[in-house]
C-alpha cells in the first residue's frame, strides 16, 4: 500500500503536558482518512505539525515520501492544502477575488480554472457578494476552494463541520466525496461528528492521550464507529 502521509514516533511537549506522545500515522493515497478522538486527544496538534504550523518535539513525518527534515519538504507541502480551525478567507472580498488572491500568492498566473473551482464547491453564482455575507457553510466551502487553489494531492480538514447546520453538513459531505471520488484527492479529516465521519471515511486513526491507539479500514471497523472507539479507550463519548 502506498502512503501519501506518514508520521513516526511523533511527540509534542508543552510545560507539564504531552500533547503528542510517540504517535505514528499512515494515510493511504486515495483514501478519506478520519481522525477520531475526544477533545484534547491530540488531533489538532497533530494537524498543525503536519501543516508546518508547529515543530514537533521529537519523531518525524513525511509527505509523499519526503521527510520533514529534508529541505524538499517545503516543495512537498505545496502538494497539500489545508483548512485548520477556521477558513482562511478575506471577508471583504468575493469568492472569485479570494481565489484570484490565492492564485497570486501561489504564483499561478493562469486563472482560467477559477470558474470551475467555484463550481466544484458550489459557489459559482455568488457574483459580487462578499464573503462576510456568506453563510458559515459557504465560507467553509470557500476555505476549501482556497486550499484547492494549488491543485493539491492531499487535503487536510480540521473539524470542518463545526457550527454548520444540517444542510451545510450535507453539502460539505457531498463536496468531500466529490473531491475524493472525481478528483482523486486524498483527504485527512478530523471530526467529532462520528455519524458524518462514518459516511465518508475509508480508513480511521483512533487517537487517545496523544497516541495512535489503532489504525483500521472502514470495513474492519464496521458501522459502530463510536462503539469501536470506546472499546479501545474506555469511558463514554462525551463530545
Amino acid at each position: 500500500m502506498e502512503y501519501i502521509l506518514t508520521a513516526t514516533n511523533l511527540s509534542k511537549h508543552y510545560k507539564g503536558c504531552k500533547a503528542l506522545n510517540g504517535l505514528s500515522l499512515h494515510v493511504p493515497r486515495g483514501s478519506i482518512y478520519g481522525l477520531v478522538g475526544k477533545n484534547g486527544a491530540g488531533k489538532t496538534t497533530l494537524i498543525r505539525i503536519l501543516c508546518g504550523l508547529q515543530e514537533p518535539s521529537g519523531g518525524g513525518y513525511a509527505i509523499a515520501g519526503v521527510d520533514n527534515q529534508d529541505k524538499a519538504i517545503l516543495q512537498a507541502r505545496r502538494r497539500m492544502g489545508a483548512v485548520v480551525e477556521a477558513p482562511a478567507v478575506y471577508q471583504e472580498l468575493t469568492a472569485e477575488e479570494n481565489l484570484r488572491l490565492q492564485y497570486k500568492v501561489l504564483g499561478r498566473k493562469d486563472v482560467s480554472a477559477i470558474p470551475e473551482l467555484l463550481k466544484l464547491v458550489g459557489l459559482e453564482n455568488t457574483g459580487k457578494k462578499k464573503a462576510k455575507n456568506f453563510s458559515l457553510g459557504m465560507r467553509q466551502r470557500l476555505g476549501i476552494a482556497v486550499a484547492l487553489a494549488g491543485e493539491p494531492e492531499l487535503l487536510i480538514l480540521d473539524e470542518p463541520a463545526n457550527g454548520l447546520d444540517p444542510q451545510g453538513i450535507v453539502e460539505l459531505r457531498r463536496l468531500i466525496g466529490k473531491l475524493n471520488r472525481d478528483k482523486g484527492v486524498t483527504i485527512l479529516i478530523s471530526s467529532h461528528i462520528l455519524d458524518e465521519l462514518s459516511r465518508l471515511a475509508t480508513h480511521y486513526g483512533f487517537i487517545d492521550g496523544g497516541r495512535m491507539v489503532e489504525e483500521a479500514s472502514a470495513e474492519d471497523v464496521g458501522e459502530g464507529l463510536e462503539r469501536h472507539y470506546m472499546s479501545l479507550v474506555g469511558g463514554d463519548w462525551d463530545e
